[in-house]
């Protein structure tokens, strides 16, 4: 019975039920806008990655070398589109 029981998944759920609590004292402490941004950007990666492991089964498939390099190569795509909008839009990039 005890291989019946998904004690990941139910693990993973209460990790991420402390990793919302844990954002959620953001809103409710007086902390700095510094502090807690990083708080807040800390939680959401780690969060992110679980329910990518657990709850999506990332790791679980024999190809998963393939799907994880997948995810690198478009969290790479999204930094390179974040900083080129920085650049063309606050940053002023001019050409001349």
């Amino acid at each position: 019975m005890k291989e019946l029981f998904p004690m990941k998944q139910v693990m993973g759920f209460i990790f991420s039920l402390v990793l919302t609590a844990v954002a959620l004292m953001v809103y409710f402490f007086d902390m700095s806008f510094a502090v807690g941004m990083t708080i807040l950007l800390v939680t959401a990666f780690i969060q992110a990655g679980l329910q990518l492991v657990l709850f999506m089964h990332a790791g679980e498939s024999e190809d998963k070398n393939a799907i994880y390099i997948t995810i690198y190569y478009g969290v790479l795509i999204a930094i390179f589109t974040i900083l080129g909008s920085l650049l063309t839009m606050v940053w002023t990039y001019q050409i001349q």
